[in-house]
């Protein structure tokens, strides 16, 4: 994948995924095995104290699209002390989006370690796609045999200039809506958006249309009150539309049980798709459910995304 400068392929690629908020080109859709399409949904489920709950089965949940039940044709369950086995029911794409933007210069030897040691823990994700950006955006793709340069590049990148954060977040949807398997995008920021193009709305509606769940570390000690509670706000918003979750340590020092806390979660994930009863390629949106119906569970806490857009064909009704 190339480079993304400042410049006119940026936009490009803005724009581009500009057009995914009309869920036209960013497809809650895969095709698994049979080549029927499937609509996956990544399930996080949780006990009171935040630890994942594992060991259920697919009798154990219920889809709902539209208020009509749909039948489950796909399930995996993770094991978040066997994280090996994350991608063998199906393929882990694991997103890097790292703020390196001129206020991190202070922090980055303790971010650049704590993420390293983060995708040293992943290392049976299919493949890495980093994107840095200040006030530029850099974006690259590595396989499963290329994490040492991924990291070397890491380590090389120096913070300069302003934080395209929203912009950065589209390049990554963009790049991630043809992969088919489980994805997951970790964002690291100290601060708010200076410089993009998308809005917080659009982002927002990039993230809704996508099947990438989000993980967001807003490191946001450095920022005055009113900045820090908004940037939360936007951040929380951010991974909540995906079933992701956001973290805001007080010190540099919480980053590395932050990511080990996010590593359980990626290993323990519940995978469930279904084909959906309605055949209608109209690109319109559609509410999803999935619900527990064990009544022992009743305090568990469930996360996913809340639908997907519908396949577009033009002229479908």
């Amino acid at each position: 994948m190339p480079m993304v400068p400042g410049g006119s392929s940026r936009r490009v690629m803005v724009a581009a995924a500009a057009l995914a908020i009309a869920g036209v080109t960013i497809s809650a859709q895969q095709r698994i095995k049979s080549g029927v399409d499937v609509v996956n949904f990544s399930v996080i489920l949780t006990d009171k104290q935040g630890a994942p709950i594992t060991g259920l089965k697919q009798e154990d949940f219920e889809i709902i699209e539209e208020g009509k039940a749909q039948t489950i044709t796909y399930f995996t369950q993770g094991d978040p002390e066997d994280g090996d086995s994350l991608g063998d029911a199906m393929p882990l794409h694991l997103g890097l989006t790292l703020d390196t933007s001129g206020s991190m210069e202070r922090d980055i030897s303790d971010v650049r370690t704590a993420v390293i040691k983060f995708l040293n823990a992943n290392d049976s994700a299919k493949d890495f796609t980093l994107v840095d950006f200040d006030t530029e955006i850099r974006v690259a793709r590595y396989g499963a045999d290329e994490i040492e340069r991924l990291i070397e590049r890491i380590r090389r990148r120096k913070p300069d200039g302003w934080t395209a954060l929203f912009d950065a977040v589209g390049v990554y949807l963009n790049g991630a809506g043809p992969q088919d398997g489980q994805k997951i995008m970790l964002l690291y920021t100290d601060g708010g958006d200076t410089r993009s193009e998308l809005t917080f709305t659009d982002t927002l509606s990039l993230l809704k249309g996508s099947d990438v769940t989000l993980y967001a570390i807003g490191y946001l000690e450095n920022q005055s009150s009113s900045a820090r509670t908004q940037q939360q706000s936007q951040l929380q918003r951010m991974a909540q539309i995906t079933g992701g979750q956001a973290f805001f340590p007080s010190s540099i020092k919480e980053l590395d049980t932050i990511y080990v806390k996010i590593q359980r979660e990626i290993a323990a994930r519940y995978t469930i798709g279904f084909v959906s009863t309605d055949t209608r390629k109209n690109g319109e949106w559609r509410k999803v459910e999935i619900k527990l119906k064990r009544q022992d569970l009743k305090n568990a806490k469930l996360r996913t995304r809340t639908g997907y857009f519908a396949p577009y064909k033009p002229g479908s009704h």
